[in-house]
């Protein structure tokens, strides 16, 4: 009895059918063609067909048994049995899908160090979104955190100790970290990075507005003490500091800012090459400065960069300096120190006779003191900064520009200055509202003074400078620069500088910042740098007249100017005039 499939049997068919085949023989055995909608010939006993030797792009068996079948038949035929094979287009097609199918799938694999770059580009938020995106994710954001050396992390309000710490721990290998505090903090934020990271060379702080720094000068010594691997420390907001005490072999460079009333400061650090001390601009800070200036030139023989910003500077506390004798100093700031003169200016270039830098903004020295700088340092000094100086005049820049050949930046901001009007301010308040009389008084007179006002000029030619500050310079009226290398020029607020006794001779001038001058000015500064408004020159040729008696220009519609000659012009390079 035979068994008939039932419905369900031959419904199940075409489903067994829909399956996915394995990966096998495409083609036929017997004749090598494509099995799809294929009937083969040599089923009916007719000869065998075979593939060209080219293939034309369709498969060839992937069992060894038919490749030989097939390379041994593959002589026997003729090129016009070969033409004669039918060739079905729908193979081609598979084998395209499937060729892009697999390249998709292999462009999709990306290696993990690329990954890794992608990554180091994101926050440390989007860091940990990307870990919860999958394992391979999580693996790739884990191995960055291992493998990062510096971090920079901005700490928000809503931020707790506990968020800083769990990341902090995810990077125990890291070298430099940077917080920017948006929040109050304190020793507790030390304590963490002490325990998190065991390897940390390079430690700052910076406070935003209206954030307080409660961290006191022990708590910070004893982070010192015990990070013995640290070379870098730089730490805002000090004003709660109060005693300090650092010690430290591996500490090269300490910036601390907003000092505020120390008792004591003591430095025991051998290797300390750089520091920086700013303190508050308050007048009752109660800082010792003389005692702290003899404590670094004794604890810290190294050191090659100093600078202090305070208003309590003055001689002695500069003497104490030279008295150390830091064979090493090459840079000098001492900023603010209204109480410094030529006296200390002596003291300093008789000790410290390789300066590449000195900077005595604030101070109160003269002309007198720029001449004694220019006699010890022509040899060394590249950097001098005098703004604030009220007391130099436009001859004592001019002398330091011709005696320093090696200066590359000049900053004389505020110092040459209006002397009329602030001396008719300084009058208005000792003479104020008096009535006129037909007799000549006392403030009658002082007013006549008061319009004669005196203004300087300023001549500079020189072949190194490349940076010239002179904001706030309302004193100078003609300024006249030959300068090559000159690429920075800054005239802010150069208010009475004329517009017509100015001359720039500075063909490599990039930038040029005249915010609050005259808008005349800034005219003859695009006119001069941009060439918009140059004249155009006279390229008219002369000619004699024919009894030689004199020459005469050939007129323009006889003689036109010529390209070459236009070409010829000087051309100044792009310039960018900063102006409000």
């Amino acid at each position: 009895m035979l068994h008939h499939p039932s419905v369900d049997s031959a419904t199940a068919a075409p489903k067994r059918a829909a399956l996915p085949k394995k990966r096998g023989s495409y083609n036929c055995g017997r004749c090598g063609l494509p099995k799809k909608g294929h009937t083969c010939p040599s089923a009916d006993g007719g000869p065998a067909p075979f593939l060209p030797r080219s293939g034309h792009g369709l498969r060839r068996a992937l069992f060894s048994d038919e490749d030989r079948a097939s390379s041994a038949l593959v002589p026997a035929l003729g090129d016009e049995e070969v033409a004669g094979t039918p060739v079905p287009e729908v193979v081609e097609e598979e084998e395209k899908e499937d060729d892009e199918v697999d390249w998709t799938e292999e462009a999709m694999i990306l290696p993990t160090s690329c990954m890794v770059e992608v990554l180091k580009r994101l926050s440390p938020m989007e860091l940990m979104r990307a870990a919860a995106v999958c394992r391979g994710w999580r693996g790739c954001v884990r191995r960055m955190w291992r493998s990062a050396e510096e971090l920079r992390l901005s700490v928000s309000p809503r931020s707790q100790i506990g968020f800083v710490g769990s990341l902090l721990q995810k990077c125990a290998g890291l070298s430099r970290l940077t917080l920017r505090m948006e929040s109050d903090v304190d020793a507790t934020m030390l304590a963490c990075v002490v325990f998190s990271l065991p390897n940390l060379e390079a430690f700052e702080i910076n406070m935003t507005k209206n954030t307080v720094n409660r961290i006191t000068g022990n708590e910070l010594s004893r982070f010192v003490a015990e990070k013995r691997c640290l070379t870098t420390l730089k730490v805002e907001g000090c004003t709660n500091i109060g005693f300090l005490n650092i010690s430290s072999s591996s500490l090269s460079t300490l910036w601390l800012s907003n000092l505020y009333c120390i008792s004591k400061m003591v430095f025991k650090c051998p290797n300390l090459r750089e520091i920086s001390l700013d303190f508050t601009r308050q007048e009752n800070d109660s800082t010792d400065l003389v005692t702290m200036m003899e404590n670094l030139g004794s604890s810290c023989p190294r050191l090659t960069n100093i600078h202090i910003a305070s208003i309590q500077l003055c001689n002695e506390a500069v003497l104490a300096l030279t008295s150390a004798n830091l064979r090493c100093l090459r840079m000098l700031s001492l900023v603010l120190g209204s109480r410094i003169t030529d006296a200390a200016v002596t003291s300093i270039v008789s000790c410290y006779t390789s300066l590449e830098l000195l900077d005595l903004s604030g101070s109160s020295i003269s002309d007198s003191g720029i001449r004694m700088i220019c006699k010890v340092l022509p040899e060394t000094l590249s950097r001098l900064l005098l703004a604030l100086c009220p007391n130099i005049t436009s001859s004592g820049i001019q002398f330091a520009a011709v005696q320093l050949p090696l200066l590359q930046l000049i900053d004389c901001g505020m110092s040459i200055s209006d002397t009329g009007y602030h001396y008719e301010s300084s009058q208005e308040k000792l003479c104020p509202n008096i009535e006129r009389s037909g007799e000549y008084t006392m403030c009658q007179k002082l007013s006549t003074m008061k319009s004669q006002q005196i203004y300087q000029k300023l001549i500079i030619k020189h072949a190194n400078l490349r940076k010239l500050s002179l904001w706030g310079c309302s004193g100078l009226d003609a300024l006249y620069l030959n300068c090559p290398e000159l690429n920075d020029l800054n005239l802010n607020s150069c208010t009475n500088l004329h517009p017509e006794r100015l001359l720039l001779r500075c063909p490599n001038l990039k930038d040029i910042h005249a915010s609050g001058c005259q808008d005349m000015l800034i005219g003859a500064i695009r006119n001069q740098v941009l060439n918009e408004f140059v004249a155009v020159e006279n390229h008219l040729p002369c000619k004699r007249l024919a009894d030689g008696s004199k020459r005469v220009q050939v007129p323009l519609f006889i003689q036109q100017i010529s390209d070459g000659k236009k070409q010829k012009r000087r051309q100044m390079t792009q310039c960018i005039v900063h102006h409000v």
